[in-house]
């Protein structure tokens, strides 16, 4: 169940998401998915899927398609090796950030090469349109204690020029935060925002929240702040 803590903030509990053990495979889904359902997790604005994955070494996702939906897979842990009908091979490490829009259709697998487990972050968006050419990219992003603030990895906005691209209007962003730090962000009326502090615990309104629970912000100022080092993404899209 939400936790409707104000018409703010709904708190999804990570103990509260579906969850489907497939032994290479312990995923735990935001919003429903595959043989998850619940009518109000249908997804958060344009945002449909954040699922919150771990793959067993030398295991992962074989070929398969997609079509009209931006794709974007945020490494928590390990690392993740990709593969697509559009000839791209690429591995994303820890912190970093690869993008698939699917455009009109593509084939890909995602496989975990490493001798330990993966944990990713997978998020999909509704892109603004359908069709189009498929595309596919990966950045490493900076990791060290002098890059605060949030960083863009993923925008459909033209002014975020060192983000990776996608077919729609919203943003995902991370930020890492120090006990006792704090940092601020404002959503826009009528947008939405989804909060997953990936490792650490954090306050919003007062309320705290533990990792990997999930938190849908509506319009408005808000401030976290970390009760212990903290990895936070978001998603704002519309």
């Amino acid at each position: 169940m939400n936790t409707i803590v104000s018409n703010r903030l709904d708190i999804r509990p990570f103990a509260s998401l579906g969850h489907a053990d497939h032994g290479w495979l312990d995923a735990h889904h935001h919003f429903s998915f595959a043989d998850y359902y619940d009518h109000g997790r249908m997804g958060w604005g344009s945002l449909r899927v954040w699922n919150d994955d771990v793959i067993a070494a030398g295991a992962g996702f074989p070929p398969h398609p997609h079509a009209d939906m931006e794709i974007i897979t945020y490494v928590r842990q390990g690392a993740i090796t990709h593969r697509d009908s559009m000839g791209n091979v690429g591995r994303t490490e820890a912190g970093d950030v690869q993008v698939m829009s699917a455009g009109s259709g593509v084939r890909h697998s995602e496989y975990n090469l490493e001798d330990e487990e993966t944990r990713i972050f997978q998020i999909w968006i509704i892109p603004e349109q359908r069709g189009g050419e498929p595309a596919w990219g990966t950045r490493p992003f900076p990791k060290s204690d002098a890059d605060s603030g949030w960083r863009v990895f993923a925008s459909g906005f033209a002014e975020d020029e060192e983000a990776l691209p996608i077919r729609t209007s919203a943003r995902v962003l991370g930020a890492r935060l120090k006990a006792g730090e704090s940092i601020d962000y404002q959503v826009g009326e009528g947008r939405h925002a989804y909060l997953v502090p990936a490792t650490g615990r954090i306050s919003i309104d007062g309320e705290m929240i533990s990792a990997r629970d999930g938190v849908a912000l509506r319009g408005g100022d808000y401030r976290v702040t970390a009760s212990e080092e903290a990895e936070l993404v978001l998603v704002d899209a519309e």
